[in-house]
C-alpha cells in the first residue's frame, strides 16, 4: 500500500525578541506538537516526523530556531540557551492560544535543551503537555560535545566550493550513514553566498566564542538538572544507542531525576537519531504520542 505524504503549509511566528521564526505545519486538525531541531540543523530535519505526526491525527509545527534556516538572524547575536528557551516558551503560548490546548514538544539536542528550560520555570505552570527529548540529557559526554563542535566550526567562515564538497565533509563525519542519492536534502542546510561559496544555513555567531552545543558548562548543567527535577508532564527520552553525546549512564541519571519518564534506546543510531534510524525513532514517537490523554 502506498502511503500518501502530507504536504506542509508554510507558517511564520514571532519569537521572544520579536524575531521572525519560519516553520512548516503538517496536518490540519488535532492537538499541536512543536518540533525543535538540533544546533546547526533546520526544520527540514523533521520532514518524516512531521508527516508521521499528521497521520496520527495531530498537527506538527516544525520551526527553524533563531539564527537557523529561514528564521531571522538576531541582530544582537543572542544565542544563549535561555534565548532559545524564551522562543520555545512563546511558541508554546502561541500554539496553545490557537489550538486551545498546550502543545507537546519534541526537541533534539539544542531543541531539547530549549524545551526543557522553557517548560520548567520555578513556580509557574509547565508550558507543554508532554516532552520528548531526543539524545539530550542535563549531563553529556564532553568529548562528544567537542567532536560535534569541531565539525560545525571546520568550514564555518570558509564554506564549500560546491554542494558535493559539503556532502563529502558530511560523509566523512558520518561514515556509518549511507550517502543519499541526491544532494537536495543537504542543499536545504546550505546558503549560496555572493562569492560563490556554500555555507551552512545558520548564523556563525551561534557557535563562535565559548558557546557550547551540549550541556557542557556547570551553570547550564545545573539549570537543566533543576528543570528536569520539576518535570511533571509525560516525558520520553530517546537515546541513540551509539550516541557520541549521551551515554547509557547519562540516560540512567536522567531517569533518576525524572522517575516517571519513559525511555527508548534506538540501537545503531548516533546523535542524530531520526536521521540514522528513522523507522525505530518513528515507532518510539508514535507509541508515546498515541498514549497521551488530551
Amino acid at each position: 500500500m502506498t502511503v500518501r505524504h502530507v504536504t506542509p503549509a508554510a507558517a511564520m511566528f514571532k519569537g521572544a525578541s520579536g524575531n521572525t521564526l519560519v516553520g512548516d505545519v503538517y496536518g490540519e486538525e488535532g492537538p499541536p506538537v512543536l518540533l525543535l531541531h538540533g544546533g546547526g540543523q533546520t526544520r527540514h530535519a523533521w520532514k518524516k516526523t512531521g508527516d508521521l505526526i499528521a497521520r496520527l491525527g495531530r498537527v506538527a509545527y516544525a520551526v527553524d530556531q533563531r539564527g537557523h534556516g529561514d528564521s531571522e538572524w538576531v541582530a544582537d547575536g543572542a544565542y544563549e540557551y535561555t534565548d532559545f528557551a524564551a522562543d520555545a516558551r512563546v511558541l508554546a503560548d502561541t500554539l496553545a492560544e490557537r489550538g486551545g490546548v498546550r502543545p507537546a514538544v519534541v526537541g533534539a539536542s539544542l531543541g531539547g535543551m530549549a524545551a526543557l528550560i522553557a517548560n520548567s520555570q520555578p513556580g509557574k505552570p509547565q508550558h507543554f503537555s508532554a516532552l520528548v527529548l531526543v539524545d539530550i540529557t542535563p549531563r553529556v559526554d564532553v568529548e562528544g560535545v567537542s567532536k560535534i563542535q569541531g565539525f560545525m566550526r571546520a568550514k564555518l567562515r570558509e564554506g564549500f566550493g560546491s554542494i558535493a564538497e559539503a556532502a563529502d565533509a558530511v560523509a566523512a563525519y558520518l561514515p556509518h550513514r549511507p550517502r543519499p542519492r541526491s544532494h537536495e536534502g543537504l542543499k536545504k542546510n546550505l546558503r549560496l553566498h555572493p562569492d560563490g561559496r556554500w555555507r551552512w544555513h545558520w548564523d556563525p555567531r551561534f557557535i563562535e566564542g565559548n558557546r557550547r552545543i551540549g550541556a557542557g558548562s556547570a551553570d547550564i548543567e545545573r539549570a537543566l538538572v533543576e528543570a528536569a527535577q520539576r518535570i511533571t508532564i509525560p516525558t520520553l527520552l530517546v537515546r541513540g544507542g551509539s550516541s557520541e553525546l549521551v551515554q547509557e549512564a547519562h540516560a540512567k541519571d536522567f531517569l533518576k531525576l525524572v522517575p516517571h519518564a519513559e525511555y527508548a534506546d534506538v540501537g545503531g543510531a548516533r546523535h542524530m537519531v531520526a536521521g540514522d534510524r528513522n523507522d525505530q525513532f518513528a515507532d518510539a514517537i508514535k507509541s508515546f504520542l498515541s498514549r497521551l490523554k488530551e
